[in-house]
């Protein structure tokens, strides 16, 4: 076995070690852990941070890839296999049980009549699909898998709570029962273990049938819905991260020393909102699309050709999408500049570069995370329009939006297929609803002006 990283894994791992180390920098500030700790005490807003680190776990189990050894003659030398991830390893059996062609969810036969002949005659019949379990009973093994998943999900509760609480391990389980803990637990245990049956079930189940059905080559769409997470949680916290430095720097500037600064980037935004967003945007992924056909021996595999692609997407959007920020962060800039605390560090003889750390940023904090996630929602949608019309992510990689444009002639035909569509919206809906909830609280909390 031997582990490779391509480039989006790097990234991925380098923005865990930043949050990581947020994390111990907020520690260490009372303030700051205190507004936290208000955002979080909102049931909504727990619920959904639950819900986020869900994803995520997924994206990063996802985002660790290795190669097999693989057996060879030659015992000197390893061969090694394909590329494939912790999250392929673990859907193994339904990547390998392929049918002919669509199947509903739970299904037992193919989807659609074919042709068979037998004794001379010809028919029209649903064949029977090879992957499934045709005597089980369906209710039988999924209350089975629902009480498997609630166990697993209260032992990894009862240990937590044994972690946050070991001296009072019996009260803490108690208060947490009865909800009378500072943060609402119980409520992000609920989500949980909710959470946790729904896959489990989810599962156990795709041993059986295809739970959410196959595609129109027979693959499994519940493979494909968890493996299109990792797409949207790139797109949606990677670009915000490489636009989120360019408009602090570039609003920042503007506002607070004004003059020819401030006149070069308004006319730098300005030029560049102009423009519609998805023609520059499709420019942009078919320039690259030329370059990389042009370098067919940059990529060893279609998985690493794939995640350039991404990349470069991720980049692009970041590229496009800093304007509105930048724009909001320097009609903030100008309104605190002018503040009397700004004003008495500027006849104190504070340098423009502390202020700016000390005084400005800090105060600008609430919008910059409203932002973040409200773009991080922005650009889930994003990726799945801009899929949708051939400028997003490369066709062979999991996608919701590249679910969602197979899907389009799907619902035209008869019998009409609709469970490719109904498991990427589902996914996709789950994860910006989160999203949003997160940020309103974050913005009721973390607004100064709610606070009035």
């Amino acid at each position: 076995m031997m582990f490779t990283l391509l480039w989006t894994d790097i990234m991925v791992w380098l923005l865990v070690a930043a949050f990581v180390a947020w994390g111990w920098v907020i520690s260490r500030s009372p303030q700051v852990k205190k507004q936290w700790r208000d955002i979080f005490r909102s049931s909504i807003a727990m619920a959904s941070a639950v819900i986020l680190f869900f994803y995520l776990f997924f994206t990063l189990l996802d985002s660790i890839h290795l190669r097999l050894a693989k057996e060879s003659s030659d015992q000197q030398t390893t061969q090694y296999g394909k590329m494939v991830s912790l999250l392929d390893l673990m859907f193994e059996e339904n990547i390998k049980h392929a049918e002919r062609t669509y199947s509903a969810p739970f299904a037992t036969h193919e989807y659609a009549q074919s042709i068979v002949v037998e004794n001379g005659v010809t028919k029209q019949v649903y064949l029977p699909l090879k992957h499934v379990s045709k005597e089980g009973d369906l209710w039988k093994h999924s209350l089975f898998a629902l009480g498997v998943g609630l166990l697993l999900s209260l032992a990894l509760i009862l240990v937590h709570i044994f972690w946050r609480n070991r001296e009072n391990f019996k009260e803490a389980c108690y208060n947490v029962f009865k909800g009378k803990t500072l943060l609402p637990w119980r409520t992000a245990y609920v989500t949980f273990a909710v959470l946790f049956m729904s896959f489990v079930w989810l599962y156990m189940l795709s041993d059986m049938y295809h739970v959410l059905g196959t595609d129109k080559v027979g693959g499994d769409v519940l493979y494909q819905s968890f493996k299109s997470i990792r797409t949207g949680v790139l797109i949606g916290i990677l670009t915000t991260l490489i636009m989120l430095p360019v408009s602090i720097i570039l609003g920042v500037s503007a506002g607070y020393f004004g003059g020819w600064i401030d006149d070069v980037i308004q006319y730098l935004y300005t030029t560049l909102s102009s423009i519609p967003g998805v023609l520059l945007i499709a420019a942009g992924v078919l320039s690259m699309q030329v370059m990389m056909d042009n370098n067919p021996t940059w990529f060893e595999s279609t998985l690493e050709r794939s995640d350039l692609r991404l990349l470069f997407l991720i980049i692009i959007l970041g590229v496009t999408s800093w304007t509105g920020l930048c724009r909001l962060l320097r009609a903030e800039t100008l309104k605190i500049s002018q503040i009397e605390f700004v004003t008495a560090a500027k006849a104190f003889g504070v340098g423009k570069w502390t202020i700016i750390r000390r005084h400005i940023v800090p105060n600008l904090m609430h919008i910059i995370l409203i932002s973040v996630v409200l773009d991080f929602s922005g650009l889930v949608l994003a990726e799945a329009v801009l899929s949708y019309v051939g400028v997003g992510v490369d066709p062979t990689m999991h996608s919701w939006g590249n679910m969602i444009n197979q899907a389009r002639l799907e619902m035209a035909r008869e019998p009409m297929v609709w469970w490719s569509l109904f498991s990427a919206f589902v996914f996709m809906f789950i994860l910006v609803l989160a999203a949003n909830l997160l940020s309103d609280r974050i913005q009721k909390v973390l607004d100064p002006r709610n606070k009035i």
